[in-house]
């Protein structure tokens, strides 16, 4: 496959984390746009990229960039996004997509107008290890399965002005850290029926840590805790009638996978080596759909994205978070 020329639209640390493993696994990376031009040079010249601009209006204008990755703050996401596709430019947006289902919706049906590939970057959902749980369970070897335990916790910094603190910029956990977890029971088991959630908060206003029980039909349960005060084990265990698996720390990233028969006998231990960190494959992915003049992954489809955001609203509504300047739904 041809790979297609990549612009990188903002310069952080995700976008540095990013890059990295597009250039370490043969990927192009043709600009980055940063609305700091001293910024965007500094990031081109540590990652040998050919061009720098001071904003990201040049960025998406670039005739040279077939494909944007958004690495915006969380707020601002739905902006950039929308940004690129109107310069007619496929998008892969970070995590969480957006702030809320109103704004994801928004981007989805721009991109279906203007027949283009817009894709969150949920990483996770690419990785080798989870395409090999899925095919666990799909053989049938755990039963039916029934339940899923997932955290992702961490004792991050407690600085106001820290962004994980700042609701400004959707800082706090649920959209930083529970995204995985959401993301990971939306994959298994679909849309919940039922959702509880409850939250604890810093003096900024951040959720500081959000647990959340999901209920679907078939006696199934998704748990799932995010915290940024906290670090926890960071683990995944999915459970069946017949065995169960369970992913080792941290379960988000590549890691190794563990399945259990019904009498606790291990029978399969699955890992694979990566180079870095592993978000290329979610560019593989948007890479393929471009080639294949398809829109949507089955791996992550477009209005799943959006319907995760919607569960996130449920989250924020039943836990009283809101983030300045958010438009109230109608």
């Amino acid at each position: 496959m041809t790979h297609l020329r990549w612009g990188i639209l903002a310069a952080g640390g995700i976008a540095a984390s990013f890059t990295s493993d597009l250039n370490d696994n043969g990927f192009t990376v043709q600009a980055v746009g940063s609305r700091n031009l001293g910024k965007a040079r500094e990031f081109a010249d540590r990652f040998g990229i050919p061009t720098a601009h001071g904003s990201y209006e040049n960025l998406v204008n670039d005739p040279e960039v077939d494909i944007v990755y958004v690495a915006t703050p969380h707020p601002f996401h739905a902006e950039a996004a929308k940004l690129v596709l109107e310069a007619g430019k496929h998008v892969l947006v970070e995590k969480p997509f957006t702030l809320n289902a109103a704004e994801a919706r928004e981007v989805v049906d721009l991109a279906e107008s203007k027949g283009l590939v817009v894709l969150e970057a949920m990483w996770t959902r690419f990785l080798p290890h989870m395409a090999r749980v899925r095919e666990i369970i799909a053989s049938g070897v755990l039963g039916e399965v029934r339940t899923l335990m997932v955290d992702h916790t961490q004792d991050l910094p407690d600085d106001p002005s820290h962004r994980i603190n700042d609701l400004a910029l959707g800082g706090g956990s649920l959209l930083d850290l529970g995204i995985y977890p959401v993301s990971f029971a939306w994959d298994l088991f679909g849309e919940p029926l039922t959702v509880q959630s409850h939250a604890t908060f810093k003096e900024t206003g951040a959720d500081a840590t959000v647990a959340t029980i999901f209920g679907y039909d078939g006696a199934r349960v998704a748990t799932t805790v995010s915290a940024s005060d906290t670090r926890g084990p960071n683990r995944a265990s999915i459970l069946g009638t017949e065995g169960r698996i369970e992913i080792d720390a941290t379960w988000y990233n590549p890691s190794t996978v563990h399945v259990f028969d019904a009498s606790g006998t291990e029978v399969e231990t699955y890992s694979v080596e990566v180079t870095g960190r592993g978000m290329h494959f979610q560019a593989a992915e948007a890479e393929r759909l471009v080639a294949a003049g398809e829109l949507d992954s089955p791996l992550l489809p477009r209005e799943e994205t959006v319907a995760i955001m919607a569960t996130l609203d449920t989250i924020r509504d039943q836990i009283g978070l809101a983030y300045p300047g958010e438009q109230p739904a109608e």
